[in-house]
């Protein structure tokens, strides 16, 4: 029997590899997300090193289906992510420099697109 999924293989593949972070039960003002990379901004404009991811998420936290992904220079990963790639992020929520709500990444996970 095989599986199929509207969101394709990649997606599956890189689900069953991963899981995703979530909040704790007892957490207020926490949120996660995942999804596919649609943008990202490598190199943030007030220089503190972080990175936003911006993902196709079902979870929208910033717009019906987006969530923005705000992970410091702690959390960054080795590797930035490429459009495309699945990430997934935990943590409270803030509102960024636009007013976009967005998660303020505790827990972070990429898995390269394949």
């Amino acid at each position: 029997m095989r599986a199929y999924s509207l969101l394709g293989p990649v997606l599956v593949v890189a689900l069953a590899l991963v899981s995703a972070p979530r909040c704790p039960a007892d957490a207020a003002n926490c949120a996660a997300g995942s999804g596919r990379v649609l943008y990202l901004e490598s190199v943030d404009p007030d220089g503190d090193g972080d990175l936003h991811l911006v993902l196709g998420s079902r979870a929208s936290i910033t717009f019906p289906g987006v969530t923005v992904l705000d992970i410091s220079k702690a959390l960054r990963p080795a590797r930035d992510p490429r459009v495309g790639d699945w990430a997934a992020g935990a943590g409270p929520v803030y509102r960024g420099s636009h007013g976009q709500r967005q998660i303020q990444v505790e827990h972070v996970v990429v898995a390269p697109r394949r």
